[in-house]
């Protein structure tokens, strides 16, 4: 694995349960703030087992747009944690987005 996807998975294990960051700001604090799709990319190839709350993780939009993990099972995922999502899959990251530590 690339040092970079290792830092991507990383910085995902450390958003908080019960918020979210975009692929962006995964990319910004893994040290890479050009790499959003690397970062879709590494979450895509997770293994179920991983580890990593790849749920927590959702668009510039507030929206959710990983399809190979399910979009339906990624808002389950993220109302057992008391995120608020639309049957849209949208969710206000006003309310629940964390930009890295100390947020």
């Amino acid at each position: 694995m690339s040092p970079l996807r290792c830092r991507i998975r990383d910085c995902a294990r450390r958003i908080p349960r019960g918020r979210v960051s975009t692929y962006g700001d995964v990319a910004r604090m893994a040290g890479s703030p050009r790499a959003a799709r690397e970062v879709g990319r590494t979450l895509a190839t997770l293994p179920e087992d991983s580890g990593v709350p790849w749920w927590r993780i959702v668009n510039r939009e507030g929206t959710i747009s990983c399809r190979s993990h399910g979009t339906e099972h990624q808002a389950e995922l993220l109302r057992a944690e008391g995120v608020e999502v639309s049957a849209a899959g949208r969710l206000e990251l006003e309310g629940y987005r964390w930009e890295g530590d100390g947020e």
